[in-house]
């Protein structure tokens, strides 16, 4: 699926199921709750940190919730994700389009 139609199908969920979106500041602390859990995960299956006996360890489906909620967002603030990525995309590649391959810091960690 695209981007637009991942922000048709959840607008169209929200307003089948889930009655309206939450306002802008709930959604917000849901996207922060959210990335707590990716955030949780990524410390204990690729950082020093262990699992506790029965913790979820899902990355896929926390990730998928961080990009639902983004996606509520980015439709109740009128956001079109599909041209917001393209204009970053764009902007990074002029801005950057030199500074990772310059950096001798990721030429060292390549070398390794």
């Amino acid at each position: 699926m695209t981007i637009s139609e991942a922000q048709k199908i959840v607008d169209g969920w929200i307003k089948e199921y889930g009655v309206r979106y939450f306002d802008e500041m709930t959604n917000l602390a849901i996207l922060t709750e959210e990335v707590g859990e990716v955030a949780r995960i990524m410390a204990r299956k690729y950082g020093e940190q262990s699992f506790k006996e029965g913790e979820k360890s899902d990355l896929s489906d926390e990730l998928a919730d961080v990009l639902w909620v983004l996606i509520c967002i980015a439709n109740q603030t009128g956001v079109d994700l599909t041209e917001a990525l393209q204009r970053n995309i764009d902007k990074k590649t002029k801005r950057d389009n030199r500074r990772h391959l310059d950096n001798p810091k990721l030429k060292e960690q390549e070398e390794r």
